[in-house]
């Protein structure tokens, strides 16, 4: 048995290496049936920690339960409880097999297990191994394998059986090849031959058992039995996978076929003497850079920035250390093989290279003794002269480079401390590093200089492809030559495997290239390459292997995300954790270049590797995990906008919400500015929650999400946005006949036609609305499209149907005590009665509206009733009253953040400036104008306001008839408005709500 001897003869062990078994002291137990065992084998398993009822029904009886599975099972947990623990007492509570939540947990020491003692052994030798204690790691290693008993779980049926019994057997294998690996290095390659001759033919897939045995046959004299071993297992992997050998075992079979003198065993002392020129005392210089890539191209910038890091001055040369960094795929050893060839002749003492094999998808990392080694034999040092510890190699490899000028390339390193060893300690050396990690600790404690390679630029894309199929094959096709690049993301990996597949064609159209890319979106599917290292899914995949379980976890959850990019906490939502755990995660993530952290706070993911996330998360999570983290996120950016917009449009109607799903914790803000700023920053990651919303058949979330954002669209003139996610609400609300989230979606998207001078279709939506209203019995809806409906009617110059039915909105907001929807319904009604002359009335419902405005606190309300009153009196000539009105309204729009209106209002602002005779001021003003209108596309006034700043130009002002004509004795009594400007006004109006 391996276990660790208890403290109390009373103490009890277990055992699942082998048969499930368990003693009190030196007493076995009876632990009753299988199906009970495999309970008791699930609890010790998971070391400690909680098993749920759920999760012990399925390892028992996996997917065909019967009917009392679950009374069973607590029959099984009640039985072991008196087994394991026959003298507690009725009242006792259990010590052993726990009840936890839904299920139990088993309090067992790692000492008292036979697996954890194992583990602990296995892991204690891996240590000694790195620190140069080969000989009391293979002891070490002998005992941990000594603990087995046969094949574990041995008798157990059950899915859980079948799945641990398999990794645990693996888990042997791989331990196994350790300990023989290790023998082999101490020379004990002849007590070890008969034992892997066993193996490999228990095994005859595993390469690095028939790796060890034509290392160990060679070493002991017998070269043709070595290559034998070779031929067997090739024509094996050849037959049963239609693979050729791995590059380790390949390259072994060529240095065999040598005669390599690197893989002989220890020579003699006089023998190893001799390898050393006896005129230096320096090995033979090395030269172990892999060949430059003949179609490299590109990287101009990068390469001018790692050259600038040498000096010039070669009489005083300094060792530098570059880092070059970047995620998976991106070309990090084809610049560094390039560059090192380049500066080759600048160390003439030699090159040494190394792939330290930090995410090999084939293998585990090399240990920094290892590589040591390696290069200490490159470098002509006899292999009993190696010291044993680390320490004695690093140190022993340094006194070598001390005075010499070589270049080391060290590829593919996993961290920091499989590189710190290789480092030289003196000066005039060059050491290149690439990593798919950011090496933070050779950067901070070495001085290493960081390089992360972003994917190509376009233009060096397009002159990779050339390079491998052609500038003419290119010229010929440049839209699926485009489309190539951009499927591609840029990425070098993922164009040379696209390139491969069309020189190997050259016949085939690069269009047929680019349809074979458009139809595989979704999926990398189009980027498998013949191997694992030309396999972007592969790539891939070893990036994360280093991972922690949560942080792979979280990066398949962000394959969920639909948006350009994610925030902390938004991310802390899709995975249901504590924010400041998540932060953990995302910067472990960013580490791995698996996500760039492209703002403070704020991580992408390549499009390729977001490709890869979304494949992930549906092969690794479960459908309702997958759908409680998109309900989390979805629910989060809800609550958060909702918060968010209860500063910006704090008077606006606001939408029902639903209770927050556990682990979703959305953001408050104090500031109106913090709450903009969120929005803004969010706004394409809202936006694609709302289709998101609606494509995943949440369809109340949708049309809350897009209603709650209609205010700071306005504020903010997103039109294309609003109009898009306002008629996903409502084909949402629609398919889900949800009548209110229809006609609050109707509103939504007239209003912006309105905006958009649509008005027909406005019209169309506005009736629409206002019937469901009805139906509903929502007498502030109905109000709302009423009021909106006369707008859009004064928009189109209808005055009579805009007073109509803003007189109607009128009556049904009084009738209700809606004091709101009365104050606006007057603000509209002064901007129709001001249109139509009636200067009096309009002045009166204005002020009547700003009253209640203000003492509610409505700056939005405040801002466009004030722009109105001051288009009254500009009409009336009253051109210093009109500019000060037009200053208090610009003033209170600016508070609130709302650039859209407050460009309306600076125009009219202009307007008033020009006729009081002021240009410059006007000119000043219309420029504001013009800034905010170029924001977005949409807007249908920004040609309008050109034209008046190219009047100003020309010195010739389109301000309408000359003030002077008109008559200047007009009083709000006159019922004949002066013309000195138009009486349409934009359509700012029409979205106070």
């Amino acid at each position: 048995m391996g276990f660790v001897k208890p403290a109390h003869e009373d103490s009890l062990r277990f055992s699942v290496l082998g048969s499930v078994r368990a003693w009190r002291g030196e007493r076995e137990l009876d632990l009753g049936s299988p199906q009970q065992r495999v309970v008791l084998t699930a609890l010790l398993l998971r070391r400690g920690r909680p098993v749920t009822v759920a999760e012990l029904v399925d390892a028992v009886w996996g997917e065909e339960p019967p009917p009392t599975a679950v009374a069973m099972l607590r029959t099984y947990a009640s039985r072991l409880r008196k087994v394991l623990e026959p003298r507690r007492g009725a009242g006792e509570l259990p010590r052993v097999v726990v009840s936890a939540a839904d299920g139990y947990l088993a309090r067992v020491p790692e000492h008292l297990l036979d697996l954890g003692v194992f583990e602990r052994r296995v892991a204690e030798a891996k240590k000694l191994r790195a620190a140069g204690e080969v000989s009391a790691a293979a002891d070490l290693l002998r005992a941990a394998l000594d603990g087995w008993e046969g094949t574990p779980l041995a008798g157990l049926p059950g899915p859980l059986a079948e799945a641990e019994r398999s990794r645990l057997v693996e888990e042997r294998l791989t331990t196994l090849e350790t300990r023989l690996d290790t023998d082999v290095r101490l020379g004990r390659h002849s007590e070890v031959i008969a034992e892997l001759a066993a193996l490999t033919g228990e095994h005859p897939l595993r390469e690095q058992l028939c790796r060890l045995l034509m290392l160990s046959l060679y070493r002991s004299g017998r070269q043709a039995e070595a290559l034998a071993a070779y031929r067997r297992t090739r024509s094996t992997l050849v037959t049963e996978l239609g693979i050729e050998p791995g590059p380790s075992l390949r390259e072994l079979h060529d240095r065999i076929l040598a005669a390599d003198t690197s893989l002989d065993p220890p020579l003699p002392q006089g023998e190893a003497d001799a390898r050393v020129s006896p005129a230096t005392g320096h090995a033979t210089r090395p030269a172990q850079l892999p060949a430059d890539l003949p179609a490299f191209t590109g990287r101009r910038a990068e390469l001018e920035q790692v050259q600038a890091l040498l000096r010039d001055d070669e009489r005083h040369p300094a060792t530098v250390v570059s880092v070059i960094g970047g995620m998976a795929g991106i070309g990090k050893t084809a610049l560094a093989v390039h560059w090192a060839h380049q500066v080759a002749h600048r160390y003439p003492d030699g090159q040494l290279y190394i792939n330290l094999r930090g995410f090999d998808s084939a293998g585990s990392p090399m240990a920094p003794e290892e590589a040591i080694c390696t290069f200490l034999d490159a470098l002509g040092v006899p292999p009993q002269r190696i010291p044993a510890r680390l320490d004695g190699q690093t140190a022993l490899f340094r006194s070598l480079l001390a005075r010499r000028r070589m270049l080391i390339l060290l590829d593919n390193a996993r961290d920091t401390e499989q590189v710190r060893p290789l480092l030289p300690g003196s000066a005039g050396c060059l050491v290149i590093v690439t990593s798919r990690t950011q090496l933070t600790g050779l950067i901070a404690g070495e001085g290493a200089h960081p390089l992360t390679l972003n994917p190509m630029t376009p233009a060096e894309a397009h002159g990779f492809l050339a390079r491998r199929l052609g500038a003419a094959r290119l010229a010929a096709e440049p839209q699926a030559t485009h489309e190539i690049i951009a499927r591609c993301a840029r990425l070098p990996l993922a164009l040379a495997i696209v390139a491969a597949r069309a020189a190997t064609h050259p016949d085939f159209p690069l269009e047929a290239v680019a349809k074979e890319l458009h139809d595989s979106q979704g999926s990398l599917d189009a980027f498998a390459g013949g191997d694992l290292a030309t396999d972007v899914r592969a790539v891939f995949a070893s990036s994360y292997e280093a991972l922690s379980v949560p942080a792979t976890r979280l990066f398949h959850l962000l394959g969920l995300h639909r948006g350009p990019d994610i925030s902390a906490p938004a991310a802390a939502a899709l995975a249901g954790l504590p924010l400041r755990e998540t932060r953990g995660l995302l910067v472990e993530l960013t580490h791995a270049h698996l996500l760039t952290e492209h703002s403070p706070g704020r991580y992408t993911l390549h499009d390729l590797l977001r490709v890869h996330a979304a494949e992930r998360v549906v092969t690794e999570e479960t459908p309702q995990e997958r759908n409680r983290a998109v309900e989390r996120l979805l629910r989060w950016y809800l609550h958060t906008a909702d918060a968010a917009c209860a500063h910006l449009a704090p008077h606006r109607r606001r939408v029902p919400l639903e209770a927050l799903p556990p682990g979703c914790r959305p953001l408050a803000f104090t500031t109106h500015d913090k709450a903009m700023e969120w929005c803004e920053g969010e706004r394409l990651n809202l936006v694609a929650a709302v289709h998101q919303a609606a494509t995943s058949h949440r369809h109340g979330l949708a049309w809350r999400l897009s209603t709650t954002l209609s205010g700071f669209f306005h504020l903010r003139g997103h039109l294309h946005d609003w109009l898009a996610t306002a008629r996903t609400a409502l084909d949402a609300a629609r398919d889900a006949h949800d009548h209110e989230g229809e006609a609050r979606s109707l509103n939504d998207v007239a209003v912006v036609l309105t905006t958009l001078r649509r008005f027909d279709e406005a019209i169309d939506h506005l009736r629409q609305a206002m019937t469901l209203c009805r139906e509903l019995g929502d007498t502030v809806g109905r109000s709302q499209a009423m009021r909106d409906l006369g707008t859009t009617y004064l928009r189109l110059g209808r005055l009579d149907k805009a007073t109509e039915y803003i007189r109607r909105s009128l009556a049904l907001d009084r009738t209700h005590g809606n004091a709101r929807g009365e104050s606006l319904a007057l603000a509209k009604l002064g901007d129709a009665y001001q249109r139509l002359g009636r200067f009096d009335e309009a002045i009166d419902h204005l002020e009547q509206a700003l009253t209640v405005l203000r003492a509610d606190g409505d700056r939005w309300g405040e801002g466009i009733t004030l722009d109105i009153l001051g288009t009254v009196q500009h009409r009336l000539h009253r051109h210093s009253s009109a500019i000060e009105h037009y200053d208090q309204a610009r003033d209170a729009l600016r508070d609130i953040g709302n650039r859209w209106d407050e460009a309306h209002t600076l125009s009219h602002l202009g307007d008033a400036l020009l006729t009081a005779g002021d240009p410059e001021a006007a000119r000043i003003a219309w420029r504001q104008t013009l800034a905010v209108f170029e924001e977005s596309s949409a807007h249908p006034d920004a040609e309008e306001i050109r034209g008046r700043l190219h009047g100003l130009d020309d010195h010739t002002p389109d301000t309408g008839p000359d003030p002077t004509t008109a008559n200047r004795s007009a009083t709000p009594t006159n019922t004949n408005p002066p013309t000195t400007r138009p009486c349409h006004r934009p359509h700012s109006t029409s979205l106070i709500r």
